[in-house]
């Protein structure tokens, strides 16, 4: 048998067509033409030395690939190119999917919108098929809102933006929520440039919240905040708006750049704070309903849309400390008294003691100045006791009008809480709600007996003192030559503000004063060192005007303290 000698270009073409043969082809796609169908697989020619068999329904599903019959070219993945049973593996779906990943890539590129269909719920979202491809979309990204019930979505074709895409990790996100977002602001601006402010719309209530309820305009929503819903004072918008109620509102705002709209409805009803004045005058008495009290005071709704305000301190003639809520209860009916009317600040100040008798001035007309009453000791101070009158009102003893011959601070020590006292009415003034009360006037008038004698106490009278006691609100002296003390306050200490300190005093000192009041009636005296330096200063300037003709006013006054110590 002759031997066939190969040669050095024949065993070149044999080796090129071996590479040729061994091109890589694994995980490529290539076309491929339908050599057979048997049953339910397809038969696949690639030209490797084997077919490879592709299951039909990769070609059928929803009917994407068509009628495939024998002859039909295709483009097929191959996963292998030849399996354990020397076959070429294929797929169809894998084909299809390079070829979306291709596709898709320009699309994210581009930022184009994509076409898929969500088939499948895993944890944390859902998997929508982008032709081929499985992208993964976040529940966060399938509406505006969050929706309970998914199932109209799925299996529907829809649009969706691609957020990223990682080819490596064959992981794409894509986002149905911003196309609706997109679709919604484009919406919107073309519904905002139609309306007006100042326009009135229909609108349905579509969300309440604490603050207001959100409207529905047809497309776009508008913030019905619940200070325009009435008005009258709106506590909460659920007392006058349900959901899906179709309402008639006012475009108050819009702002263009944002696309946010206000709306009011109390803005369509007649403004109740017109023409104010008139209807609520100064004095006048009107009952209304308790709305809302706080720390301050409480508010009273006097109609519809119209409150006022009773301050804490305009509640009670006697329960100063109290809080409003111990006084009236919300949605009392309570008469007030009209205080002062604001229109342009929308103010209205109300009294409600004022509906009731003045106790100061109940007590002025049956207790007048002189008459003796009796009443508890409620409180002891550095600066007397206070006692518990009728009318719930509190009359004070001063140190000064506690006893003739002991001293302010002595005498208190008599004295304690829940004590009952007689004392007599020495002044009430209404205005300030003060009653001044004297226990050492009840006994016998040492003042009297002085007023009496030769050089005896009366008002503008000059008297000598011993300081006997000092405290912040004053001194208190015991005259000269007699048994009886009185008390100086601290603004009748000097007529310089810097001198009325009562700790530039100590006991014992010897301090001339003016009788400023002398009542032998109640038995009161009140002394003023401050009266006094007027007097001589008057004086100085009588004396020495005439005779000291352009000389300095400090000159005079120096003049007449001289000529006083020389006495």
């Amino acid at each position: 048998m002759a031997q066939q000698t190969v040669t050095k270009e024949d065993f070149e073409s044999l080796l090129m067509d071996s590479f040729v043969d061994n091109e890589p082809l694994e995980g490529t796609v290539v076309k491929g033409t339908v050599v057979a169908i048997e049953k339910d697989l397809a038969i696949i020619d690639v030209g490797l030395k084997t077919e490879g068999r592709i299951p039909l329904k990769e070609f059928g599903a929803a009917g994407r690939d068509g009628l495939i019959k024998v002859g039909s070219i295709v483009e097929v993945y191959v996963d292998r190119v030849e399996n354990a049973a020397g076959e070429a593996v294929l797929s169809r779906e894998k084909a299809r999917r390079e070829e979306s990943w291709v596709k898709l890539e320009v699309m994210y590129t581009n930022n184009e919108r994509v076409e898929g269909t969500i088939f499948n719920q895993v944890k944390g979202g859902f998997t929508v098929d982008l032709e081929g491809a499985v992208a993964f979309l976040p529940r966060s990204q399938v509406d505006i809102r969050p929706i309970r019930d998914i199932a109209p979505l799925m299996n529907v074709p829809q649009p969706f933006q691609i957020l990223k895409m990682d080819k490596r990790r064959s992981n794409i996100v894509v986002s149905r929520r911003a196309i609706l977002e997109e679709s919604r602001a484009e919406q919107r601006s073309e519904i905002v440039q139609q309306l007006e402010e100042g326009q009135i719309v229909d609108g349905v209530v579509k969300n309440i919240t604490d603050y207001g309820a959100f409207v529905d305009l047809g497309g776009i929503d508008g913030l019905l905040h619940v200070t325009d819903i009435a008005w009258r004072r709106v506590n909460h918008p659920s007392e006058v708006l349900t959901i899906g109620e179709i309402i008639k509102v006012q475009i108050v705002r819009i702002n263009h750049e944002s696309h946010r709209i206000s709306l009011g409805m109390k803005q369509l009803q007649a403004d109740p704070w017109e023409g104010i004045e008139a209807k609520y005058p100064i004095e006048a008495k009107f009952t209304g309903r308790v709305t809302n009290i706080t720390d301050y005071g409480a508010f009273v709704e006097l109609e519809p849309g119209i409150e006022g305000l009773i301050h804490v301190s305009e509640m009670s003639w006697t329960k100063k400390n109290a809080h409003p809520g111990k006084i009236v209860s919300t949605s009392q009916e309570v008469e007030v008294v009209v205080l002062e009317v604001d229109p342009d600040k929308r103010r209205i100040s109300l009294g409600l003691k004022q509906t009731m008798a003045n106790p100061w001035e109940n007590f002025a007309e049956k207790f007048p100045v002189g008459a003796i009453i009796e009443g508890e000791v409620k409180n002891k101070t550095e600066f007397g006791l206070f006692i518990g009158l009728d009318g719930d009102v509190d009359g004070m003893v001063h140190l000064s009008d506690l006893d003739w011959q002991k001293s302010g601070e002595i005498a208190l020590e008599d004295y304690n809480r829940g004590d009952m006292v007689s004392a007599k009415v020495l002044n009430v003034d209404v205005e300030k709600e003060r009653i001044s009360l004297g226990i050492k006037q009840l006994s016998t008038g040492e003042v009297a007996d002085t007023a009496g004698a030769e050089g005896g106490i009366r008002k503008g009278s000059i008297v000598t003192g011993t300081v006997t006691e000092i405290n912040e609100g004053g001194i208190e002296v015991r005259l000269a030559d007699s048994k009886m003390t009185a008390f100086i306050r601290r603004a009748d200490l000097s007529r310089d503000r810097n001198d009325q300190r009562p700790e530039r005093f100590s006991k014992g000192e010897k301090v001339d004063a003016s009788v400023t009041q002398y009542d032998r009636k109640i038995q009161r005296i009140q002394l003023s060192i401050k009266a006094l330096e007027i007097a001589e200063e008057k004086e100085a300037v009588a004396n020495y005007g005439s005779s000291a003709s352009g000389a300095l006013l400090g000159d005079i006054l120096g003049a007449a303290l001289k000529d006083r110590e020389k006495e």
